[in-house]
């Protein structure tokens, strides 16, 4: 999909300083409902997928993000569901987990079955994350998974971005080849995640430059906000080439979370001249997605907010090394589990290692009797303590 040409002068066009190619406009994405729904102790509803990508779509955002899809029976259907039927799976994409080539064909079937038109392949690259999540770090295993999942999808005539995870921090030697790789599988389009936020925007456009030289390739930027220069990032590696930027409304998300939707699109309103978008809804999208969320009438991204390390996947608290550009006690953080109803037996496990509760306790029918109670008493936010406690009135009854 080709990208536009900004306005020619007038009031906030952008500036001609001799370096690099003409500015064009990106195409924007939003992962919303997909990156924000997953944050800690987050839960959107089908009612907030309707409205949230309704006063997307409103605003001009071409695509949007909804849920996540391992295996058959996805917690996230409802949501896929209501934004098909509002905004239709034209406008929407859904993310894909790949691990290995049985469950890729599971996740498969399933996003057909939703209706789902365009995945988005979450494929984890670094060595760090491809070691924990593929059980291996060899680069040529990495290709094949992503080869083999690519075409499977391109099968059930799928549109196919795949992703790098953690790709900020992949060596050019291991991602260069990959992405050469993944689009001559037939893949569409190609999402560097800065899942781990650690370029500076001159970094940034280094390494989009190393992609946009690759023949046919066409690439995608979802920046993370640990740093605060996810839109500054953003914007270098639209600069670098890149012909579509991945923001979530507010800057809701994980890791600090991520470029934030309205500075987004007010950065191009002033200084590319982009007047493509509505900007009139996007007080009301702030709104719709922090009363969604749970998280109150304000959200702030960065290294210093309850939220920045916060984690509700035991991976993410076994292995924080992997996720964090910092330690949280770098900035006087905390590391902490937050959780509504996605209650997990190993989640459950690591909240009540060393309590001194767990050593006789069904931790399986303790779980599902924390869920249904969650679901009993309107999804409260649940810390580390809360669930320590909840497993000695469990024992107590």
């Amino acid at each position: 999909m080709a990208v536009m040409d900004v306005h020619d002068g007038g009031p906030g066009a952008p500036l001609a300083d001799g370096a690099g190619p003409p500015v064009k406009l990106p195409h924007i994405s939003d992962a919303t409902l997909r990156d924000s729904a997953h944050m800690a102790g987050v839960e959107f509803g089908p009612k907030d997928a309707a409205l949230i990508s309704d006063l997307l779509v409103r605003t001009g955002v071409e695509l949007v993000e909804v849920g996540m899809i391992s295996g058959p029976a996805p917690a996230d259907a409802d949501l896929i569901l209501a934004t098909h039927e509002t905004v239709g799976p034209e406008r929407s994409l859904t993310l894909v987990v790949v691990r290995d080539r049985k469950q890729v064909e599971k996740a498969l079937d399933e996003a057909v079955r939703l209706g789902v038109r365009s995945v988005m392949f979450s494929i984890p690259t670094s060595y760090e994350h491809a070691g924990l999540k593929l059980a291996s770090t060899s680069t040529k295993y990495l290709i094949s998974v992503a080869r083999a999942a690519i075409e499977a999808a391109k099968e059930r005539g799928l549109h196919v971005t795949f992703s790098g995870e953690d790709g900020a921090r992949t060596p050019k030697e291991r991602l260069v080849p990959y992405v050469t790789a993944g689009f001559a599988a037939g893949a569409d389009r190609f999402r560097l995640a800065e899942t781990v936020a650690c370029l500076s925007p001159w970094q940034m456009e280094d390494v989009i430059g190393e992609l946009t030289a690759i023949d046919g390739s066409e690439i995608e930027i979802h920046s993370h906000n640990m740093l605060g220069m996810a839109v500054a990032n953003s914007l270098a590696a639209h600069r670098a080439g890149a012909d579509w930027i991945s923001a979530t409304v507010g800057g809701i998300g994980e890791r600090g979370g991520n470029a934030p939707l309205a500075e987004l699109l007010t950065s191009l309103r002033v200084v590319h001249g982009d007047t493509r978008f509505d900007l009139s809804h996007l007080t009301a999208l702030s709104a719709a997605a922090l009363k969604g969320s749970g998280l109150g009438e304000a959200f702030q991204s960065g290294p210093t907010t309850p939220h920045a390390f916060a984690y509700e996947l035991p991976g993410q608290l076994s292995n924080p090394a992997a996720y964090e550009t910092l330690p949280a006690e770098t900035v006087g953080n905390s590391r902490e589990l937050r959780v509504r109803t996605r209650l997990t037996t190993a989640l459950v496990t690591w909240a009540l290692t060393d309590s001194g509760v767990e050593a006789d306790l069904d931790v399986a029918a303790f779980t599902a009797w924390l869920t249904a109670r969650q679901e009993q008493q309107g999804r409260p936010l649940l810390d580390r303590d809360a669930i320590r406690k909840s497993a000695v009135e469990f024992q107590s009854r």
